[in-house]
This record gives structure tokens, sequence and C-alpha cells, in this order.
């Protein structure tokens, strides 16, 4: 089963990275984007049928390690 973990940080929390490429977008005269925040995507392919169990076993995940819950807000979406 395949799962898609996207990953963005919290409203509120500084984004460096989306700072600069907003910079970047602004030099390169793109100036109609307002915003940019930087995120990620983890996809996971596991060996699950339950899409429940697949589901808790994606937040397990993200809450152990691939999300820092403290400043980052994460969706899973089951494919």
């Amino acid at each position: 089963m395949k799962i898609i973990v996207n990953i963005q940080l919290k409203n509120g929390v500084l984004d460096p990275q989306g700072k600069a490429v907003h910079h970047a977008l602004s030099s390169l005269h793109f100036d109609e984007v307002s915003d940019v925040r930087v995120g990620k995507q983890i996809i996971l392919e596991i060996d699950e049928d339950d899409k429940d169990k697949a589901k808790q076993k994606a937040i397990k995940m993200c809450e152990e390690l691939l999300a820092n819950t403290v400043i980052e807000d994460y969706s899973i979406e089951i494919v």
C-alpha cells in the first residue's frame, strides 16, 4: 500500500527556505507570488492491506521520526 506524507512548518514558524525561494522568484520577475512555504513529501510503500492499520502505522512513524511535531504539521494520504 502506498502512503503519502506531506509535512509543512506550522503557521507562525519562520521558514527561511521559503523566504529564499520567494526572493529568488521575485528576482526572476515572478511578482505575483506573495508568499512561499517549503515543505517535504515522503512516499512510503508498506506491506499492509488494511487502510486503517496503514494509517495508524503512518501516524506512529510521523510522531516518532518523520515529523518534528513541535514545529511541523503533517497530513497522510492513503493511495
